[in-house]
């Protein structure tokens, strides 16, 4: 609920939703055209589609126009390439948004009760902002949302100092325009006014 609010303005035909979890449902964004979902499983990505999570993911350059990671650095190996990958499938001008769970706050010795010790790779929205920034990216919002602490209604559903999620919006640059070098243009040489192209003064004048 506090994603949907920033993401209503992102527009295009494509968007890419990679999340922690397999049923996940994007957000519904009314300028946005078709999802394509992917859900990481261990070393594997499923969904929409299969591949190796160790592996570049399986799309062209700047294939989408909005890239979501839902939880889905806090259960990859290796979330650095996760990120840069998000990175270079998103168009030029398009959205990357992050989320995930605070690792300063009261849930994460409630994640570690939940799976016995084997908690999902909580990331501080710091370390985020650094890597973000290491890529084509300019980051837009980044805050603390949702509960304080795990409940029966634990949600990410509002902005919070003290939430147990975080929320990392930014935005790829656009590449700057290249300017083109024009050729010079070899003129014709002037010809005196009164002579026939190719005649020349009479030397004796």
């Amino acid at each position: 609920m506090a994603l949907t609010p920033g993401l209503q303005r992102c527009s295009g035909n494509h968007a890419l939703l990679v999340s922690a979890t397999l049923d996940d449902k994007p957000p519904v964004l009314p300028l946005l055209g078709s999802w394509t979902r992917l859900s990481v499983s261990g070393q594997h990505y499923a969904g929409d589609l299969t591949a190796r999570t160790d592996e570049p993911l399986p799309f062209l350059d700047d294939a989408f126009d909005l890239v979501l990671l839902r939880h889905a650095l806090e259960v990859s190996s290796t979330p650095q390439e996760m990120l840069e990958e998000a990175s270079r499938v998103l168009a030029p001008g398009g959205v990357l948004a992050l989320t995930g769970l605070h690792p300063f706050s009261a849930w994460l010795p409630w994640m570690m009760w939940r799976t016995r010790g084997h908690s999902p790779t909580m990331h501080s929205p710091l370390l985020l902002e650094r890597w973000v920034r290491r890529r084509e990216l300019e980051i837009e919002r980044i805050e603390r949302v949702g509960r304080l602490w795990p409940s029966s209604r634990a949600g990410i559903e509002s902005t919070h100092a003290l939430g147990g999620g975080y929320l990392l919006i930014a935005r790829k640059r656009r590449r700057m325009a290249t300017p083109i070098r024009l050729k010079p243009k070899t003129l014709p040489a002037t010809v005196n006014v009164g002579l026939a192209p190719g005649a020349r003064r009479n030397a004796a004048s």
